[in-house]
């Protein structure tokens, strides 16, 4: 049975992206080297104008056939006008892409999808970012994910199961700002925060080397006094294309459901948590396997 499904699954299979957010458990086989550029776009907080890029550059490599060893260049760009949060956005923000930090993985494959019937694999990740995601203002952030990535094809690999349980930790302080010394505001005091992260997705091989999948996950964050923070739920579809030595990926990923303890000043919809979320988010992932 794995031998059969071994030679119906394409080359590049190995740990190219179906989807948005959610990881596979599949790793690159050892001594293949990888270069993947991602692109996300975050946009909408329900009041004023923003718009922000995320800038994820990788350089991944097999190590072995069972780990796979990962490392990023990261940078982000922000436009933010007429949208306020106490501790998250204090004033308007402009500029373009600037750098913003590295981060380091490790995939340790424990049963593969296709040889053991069912793939499981654990991911740890280590980052350090000097600018806010939100804001656009400089924090710096130390943060470590460890993830649990199961994987199950179906149909001798035409339909592909991917489901995600990850914790992540983070230390984090605001820099000081000129001109802002409310730190009700803006809080130069460092914070923790725990966030649990769960998601799944079906992809589906619809024609030679095209996919089209969905994905659904769900994070909710805990900070310094151990109550439950915000919380959010995204879902939506990608489409995938996998050639013999390059993929690429396009995901549409809109906030369906969220909340917290604050708003944006005024946000609209009250059904969504916008402080650390946009309404919208699309994806762009392309891969180049050497």
């Amino acid at each position: 049975m794995a031998t059969c499904l071994l030679a119906s699954l394409p080359a590049a299979y190995a740990d190219e992206s179906l989807f948005g957010a959610i990881k596979g458990a599949e790793t690159l086989p050892q001594g293949a080297l990888e270069i993947v550029q991602q692109a996300n776009y975050r946009s909408d907080k329900g009041t004023g104008t923003y718009q922000a890029w995320d800038s994820k550059t990788e350089l991944e490599y097999g190590i072995t056939n069972r780990l796979t060893g990962a490392l990023y260049v990261l940078g982000q760009s922000v436009n933010s006008s007429g949208v306020r949060a106490n501790a998250y956005i204090p004033d308007d923000k402009q500029y373009g892409l600037r750098f913003n930090g590295v981060e380091g993985s490790l995939k340790y494959n424990f049963l593969s999808p296709a040889m053991d019937d069912f793939g499981l694999s654990a991911y740890l990740s280590a980052a350090y970012t000097s600018l806010d995601k939100h804001s656009g203002f400089g924090k710096d952030k130390f943060t470590v994910e460890t993830h649990l990535l199961a994987q199950k094809y179906f149909l001798d690999g035409q339909l592909i199961w991917v489901g995600n349980l990850g914790l992540e930790t983070t230390r984090a302080r605001r820099k000081p700002i000129a001109g802002i010394d409310d730190e009700e505001l803006w809080p130069t005091t460092p914070e923790m925060e725990v966030a649990l992260m769960t998601g799944t997705g079906l992809s589906y091989r619809f024609a030679p080397n095209w996919f089209v999948s969905g994905e659904i996950f769900h994070e909710i964050e805990h900070e310094t006094d151990a109550a439950p923070e915000r919380w959010f739920v995204q879902a939506g579809p990608s489409l995938h294309y996998g050639g013999k030595s390059w993929w690429a990926t396009l995901s549409w990923l809109p906030q369906l459901r969220g909340g917290g303890k604050e708003e944006v000043q005024g946000q609209t919809n009250h059904n969504l948590h916008l402080i650390e979320g946009t309404k919208q988010e699309v994806r762009i992932k392309a891969g180049f396997e050497f």
